[in-house]
C-alpha cells in the first residue's frame, strides 16, 4: 500500500508539531507523524520507540494513530500510557529506546494537540521536523512492516527516582499543588504521599477541559488560585505545572510570584555549592538579575536562545548542571537527565526551603527590585519577521550600541536592556524590557519604538501593567 501524506503548513513547528484538532490536526496526521518518523529511527538503525500522552480529549485517539504509523514501520512501540510529559522522557532516558513521542498540547488551549519527540537521547527539532514532513509528503516511508507494541509502567520508577533526591533538612514544609486538571495528576498524587511535610492538591484530577483555570503558569491570572491557597494554608511554597508538567510556576509564603529567572536564582546558588564555578544557562528573556547573582555566586552565567530544544542542546556541549528559561522550563543535568521536569524541579525547591533558615519569601524579598514589561508579542509576517531583526541590528552595529546577538537583538543601555526577537513557531516579533525605575523604562520603550519605526513597524501595545521583578 503505498503512502503520502502532506501535513497543514502551520503544523509543522520549531520544536514540535502542533494544530487544532480536528482542523489542522487529525488522525491521519498523526499516524503520517508515526510512520515518518519510524522511518527515520529505523534508517537510523534503531527500532524501539516509547510513546506517551497527555489528559487531553483527543489525546487517547491520537496516540493510538502514532502507534499504529510506527508499527507499519516496522518499530517496537513502548506505550507508557497518559502522564506528564517528563515520565515519557524518563521512560526513553531509562529504556535507552530509539527514539520517543509525547502527544501534548502542552500549555495550548484545550482544542489544540501536538507531538513532541526525542531521538535517543536528543531533541527532535528545527530541520529534522522538516525533514520528517518531506519524507510525509513524498512518500519516501520503510517499506510497510508489521511492529510490535507492549505497555510499559514506568510510573512507579518514575516517582522512586523522584524521591532518591529528596535533600530537605528537619524542617516540616506545608506545600501546596495545583495540578490545573494536567497530565501530572494521578503521578503527583502518589509522589506527594512520598514526600515529607503536608500537601494540598489544587485541581489534582486529570481533565481534558481544564476546568479550573488554563493551565500556564507564567499568565498571573492562572496562578490566582494558588495564591489564595498558599495564603489561606499558611504555606511555605505554593508549585504549578502546565498543562504536561513540563513547566513549573512557583510562589512563595506571602503569596508572590517566582519567575523563570528567579526561582533560577534559587536554585542556581544551590546546585552552585556542589558546582563552583559552572555554567548556569537562561534565555535571551531573562532578567539581567538572573546573570549577576550567578556570577555573584561563583557561577558562569551564560545568555543563550529561547526554546527548550536549543537549551537543551547547549546544556550538553557546556557541560552545564542547570539551565532554565522565563516561560518555566527547568532542566537540571546535576543529578539527573538533562530534561526539563516540573516535578523534578519543584522536588529539588522543596529540599531547598526545607534547608533554608527563614522562608522563601527572603530571598525573592532580596533580590534586587526592578521594573519590566511583560512579553510582549505582536504580530509580524513570517517573511518579513527575520528581516526585521537583521535591520536593527545593522542599525544599532553603526551606533555602536552594546548588542548581544544571540537571538535577535538585545541592547544594554544605561537605564537596563531591551530585547527584540523573531518568534521561531509563530508569525510574531517578541519584545521585553527591564530598567532600574519607571523613568528607565520608558526611555527603553522609547528606544525600542523607535527602532520598530525605522522599519516600519508600529510598536506594541506598552499600555500593560509593568511586572515588579
Amino acid at each position: 500500500m503505498s503512502f503520502r501524506h502532506v501535513f497543514d503548513a502551520t503544523s509543522l513547528r520549531e520544536y514540535d508539531i502542533r494544530g487544532i484538532v480536528g482542523e489542522t490536526l487529525k488522525s491521519e496526521d498523526a499516524f503520517a507523524v508515526g510512520r515518518a518518523f519510524g522511518t527515520l529511527i529505523g534508517r537510523s538503525g534503531g527500532d524501539v520507540v516509547a510513546v506517551g500522552y497527555d489528559g487531553r480529549l483527543s489525546s487517547p485517539m491520537l496516540e493510538q494513530a502514532v502507534v499504529d504509523g510506527l508499527k507499519a514501520s516496522g518499530m517496537t512501540v513502548l506505550r507508557v500510557g497518559c502522564g506528564p510529559t517528563p515520565l515519557l522522557y524518563y521512560a526513553a532516558t531509562s529504556l535507552q529506546t530509539s527514539g520517543a513521542i509525547m502527544v501534548t498540547g502542552s500549555h495550548n488551549p484545550p482544542n489544540y494537540n501536538g507531538f513532541k519527540m526525542m531521538i535517543g537521547r536528543k531533541p527532535f527539532f528545527g530541520q529534522q521536523i522538516q525533514e520528517l514532513g518531506r519524507i510525509a509528503g513524498t512518500g519516501d516511508v520503510l517499506p510497510e512492516a508489521e511492529g510490535s507494541e507492549r505497555r510499559v509502567d514506568l510510573a512507579h520508577d518514575y516517582i522512586g527516582r523522584l524521591i532518591a533526591d529528596w535533600d530537605g533538612g528537619d524542617r516540616i514544609l506545608k506545600v501546596v499543588w495545583d495540578n490545573g486538571n494536567g497530565a501530572a495528576g494521578e503521578v503527583l498524587q502518589r509522589l506527594v504521599r512520598s514526600l515529607p511535610g503536608e500537601h494540598h492538591l489544587l485541581n489534582a484530577e486529570i481533565d481534558g477541559n481544564f476546568p479550573a483555570h488554563h493551565p500556564d503558569p507564567t499568565v498571573p491570572k492562572n496562578l490566582e488560585q494558588l495564591i489564595d491557597a498558599v495564603r489561606e494554608n499558611g504555606a511555605d511554597v505554593g508549585v504549578a505545572f502546565d498543562g504536561d508538567a513540563d513547566r513549573i510556576g512557583v510562589v512563595d509564603d506571602k503569596g508572590q510570584i517566582l519567575w523563570g529567572d528567579q526561582l533560577l536564582v534559587v536554585l542556581g546558588r544551590d546546585v552552585l555549592r556542589d558546582n563552583p564555578g559552572a555554567t548556569i544557562i537562561a534565555d535571551v528573556k531573562a532578567s539581567q538579575t538572573l546573570f549577576d547573582e550567578i556570577s555573584r555566586a561563583g557561577g558562569r552565567p551564560l545568555m543563550w536562545r529561547t526554546g527548550h530544544s536549543l537549551i537543551k542542546a547547549k546544556m550538553a556541549e557546556t557541560g552545564s548542571p542547570l539551565a532554565g528559561e522565563m516561560s518555566g522550563h527547568i532542566f537540571f543535568a546535576d543529578k539527573w537527565y538533562g530534561f526539563d521536569d516540573a516535578l523534578y524541579a519543584a522536588v529539588r525547591l522543596l529540599g531547598i526551603v526545607a534547608r533554608m533558615d527563614g522562608p522563601l519569601s527572603t530571598v525573592t524579598d532580596g533580590l534586587p527590585r526592578t521594573v519590566s514589561t511583560p512579553e510582549l508579542r505582536f504580530d509580524c509576517p513570517d517573511t518579513r519577521k527575520f528581516g526585521v531583526i537583521e535591520e536593527v541590528a545593522a542599525r544599532l552595529k553603526t551606533e555602536g550600541a552594546e548588542v548581544s546577538a544571540i537571538d535577535g537583538v538585545r541592547v544594554r543601555t544605561p537605564d537596563g536592556w531591551w530585547l527584540l526577537r523573531a518568534s521561531n513557531t509563530q508569525a510574531v516579533l517578541v519584545a521585553r524590557a527591564e530598567a532600574a525605575d519607571e523613568s528607565g523604562l520608558d526611555r527603553l520603550k522609547q528606544a525600542l519604538a523607535a527602532q520598530l519605526a525605522q522599519s516600519g513597524l508600529q510598536a506594541p501595545d506598552f499600555s500593560g501593567e509593568n511586572a515588579g521583578h
